[in-house]
Parts: C-alpha cells; structure tokens; sequence
C-alpha cells in the first residue's frame, strides 16, 4: 500500500481540502507518478461541480500531469525509475478492441480517465497504464508541459488527423487556453494561420503567438471577406457560432473541425454538398500522436503560455479561472 497526500473537493462546488488516500499494491502493467505538476483545465472545474453528472466525492482532480516515474510493474516495457513521464486525460484503454489494436486508443470506448475513474494529479502521486505515461523529451521545460497533455494534444490532433500540410490556411476560432497553442502548432507547421474573434481585443496577442491575420467576427462583413479560403478551421469555443458563415469560408473540401463542447451545431447542408466540405470532431489524441507532439514542441521550442501557483494554493488558482484567466495555470509542487 501507498499512502498518497492529495487536495480534494468533498461536494460539488466545494473548496479543494487536504486529502489522504491509500494506493493498493502496484498492478503488473502500472507506473506510479510522482507528481512535480499538474495543469487545471477547465474540465477539473466541471469535474468538481458535477456539471457533467458523473463525479465521485472525494474528488481530486487534476489531469494534465508530468512528474518522474517512481514505481513500476513488473510487466511495464521501457520506462525506469527517474524517468519524466506525462499524463493527460486517459489513464487506461482496453489494449484488445478494434480501436486500440488500429492504434486509436483515445476512442476506446472503455478508455478510463485520470479524473474520471480514479484520483488524479492534485497530489504527490497519481497511478495509471505504463502506455498512458508519456516520455517528456529533454529540452522542454517540463513545469509548462503538462497542458501539452491535455489541450495541447486536442488542438494538435487535427492538424494529424486531417493530413494538414505546410501550404495549408488554416483558420483558428477563438484565442483562448486551447486556442492559443493551436495558433503556435500551425506557424510551426508551416501553415498560413488566421486567427478569429470576436473583437479585435486580441489582435495583438494573436500575431505575437504567430497569426499571420487576424479576423474579428463582431465586425460586420468579417466573415464573408475570406469566403472560400480555409483548408481547415479550428473551433475551440463552446459559443453558438455562426454555422453556416465559418462553412462558406471553407475552400473546396475543407473541413470544420470542433474542439470546443459546442452544445449545437446547425449548418446548411447544401453549401457543404456542394463544396464537398465537411464537418469534424475529435477526443484528445492517441498515444502516438501525443508522443509525436511533445517532440515536435521539443524540436521548435513550442511551449503554452502558463501561469504558476503552488499546489498549496490550488483554491487561489481554481478562483483565478473565474477572472480574466490567463492562458494555462499550473499547480507546482
């Protein structure tokens, strides 16, 4: 047994508390983390409020971790103790259905979550699946990683998924914690990138990021100026967005693709039948995919925009997301 120290919300909408549980003994194929850091994403805040009905009490969250490797099965292939590992939302996958043997594992349709099936990484320790635990190259500064886990890999995804290449325009809406690393993979990438809000309150923080233009949607017009244009655009809002206006500004065969927990989508379907355009969406990404984007952030020094709490002031932090929030907050031990 393990005695792990962690922070925990005891009811929806509670603050989070000191919080002491035991881990049983370490099964063949686990790895036990022990936690530097640990991002909050909006879904800890869900999570802790039982917006999406599915929470236990005591909850600790905490999803976007990175820490070193400080227990091992006897069956875990290719991790040593000491190693800097990752962990996202995914805990556990099957490792026998369809889509884990294609590779898929993210779609797993029994895939366990780190918050949604067991304790998470508001703690000095967190367990999950040797696969789930990835390796963080060197030369990433691991405190600013671990939303990489989470968000960096929702917007990353996309970009595989859809086979995006460096010529491509690409349209990102909203310039937020998600948006804001989608804007940094695409001018890696190669991409021509436009950044889309609804004022022009972030025009200077988008091309700082590496917009090469920017669009304000508020602004009468704004959309039918780059009717036709998008090979790809990226929701990452949950707003109710003008449908049909972002699919007219798709080229021929484009795709609209949605990160964002947009409640409803209604689009006309005939401007997409005749563009043969289409719409799209997607979970986090697979563990290859994810493998793929921290060494492709290591390769261009691609890092979010965080800001640093200790652990200790996890309260402080979760009230910080109710402000002006800045890009990413991470909790450091």
């Amino acid at each position: 047994m393990t005695t792990v120290q962690a922070w925990a919300a005891m009811e929806a909408g509670g603050k989070f508390e000191p919080f002491e549980y035991e881990l049983p003994e370490i099964g063949p194929d686990q790895v036990d983390i022990a936690v530097e850091s640990c991002g909050i994403c909006h879904s800890d805040w869900s999570m802790r409020d039982n917006e999406w009905e599915m929470t236990e009490y005591p909850f600790v969250g905490g999803h976007e971790v990175i820490g070193t490797v400080a227990a091992l099965g006897s069956m875990v292939p290719g991790l040593n103790i000491g190693d800097r590992v990752g962990l996202g939302w995914f805990a556990k996958s099957c490792q026998h259905c369809d889509q884990c043997i294609g590779g898929h594992q993210n779609l797993c349709l029994e895939a366990e979550g780190t918050i949604s099936h067991q304790m998470g990484g508001f703690a000095d320790r967190v367990r999950c699946h040797w696969n789930w635990a990835i390796r963080i190259p060197d030369g990433l500064p691991p405190e600013k990683c671990g939303p990489l886990l989470c968000g960096g890999i929702t917007v990353f995804n996309p970009i595989v998924q859809h086979a995006i290449a460096p010529t491509a325009r690409v349209g990102v809406v909203g310039i937020g914690g998600l948006g804001h690393m989608a804007v940094k993979f695409l001018k890696a990438w190669g991409c021509e990138v436009t950044a889309f809000s609804r004022s022009r309150t972030k025009q200077e923080q988008a091309h700082a990021l590496g917009a090469h233009q920017f669009v304000a949607t508020g602004e009468a017009g704004a959309l039918d100026a780059v009717a036709g244009k998008f090979d790809l655009i990226i929701n990452t809002t949950n707003a109710r967005l003008p449908w049909d206006e972002y699919v007219v500004a798709l080229s021929p065969q484009g795709v609209l693709h949605t990160v964002g927990a947009a409640n409803t989508i209604e689009a006309t379907m005939f401007p997409m039948i005749v563009g043969q355009k289409s719409l799209s969406a997607s979970p986090l990404g697979n563990i290859a995919t994810t493998r793929k984007m921290l060494e492709f952030c290591a390769r261009h020094k691609i890092t979010p925009d965080v800001e640093m709490f200790p652990m200790n002031d996890i309260n402080a932090a979760f009230d910080r997301l109710t402000e002006a929030p800045p890009l990413r907050l991470v909790l450091q031990r």
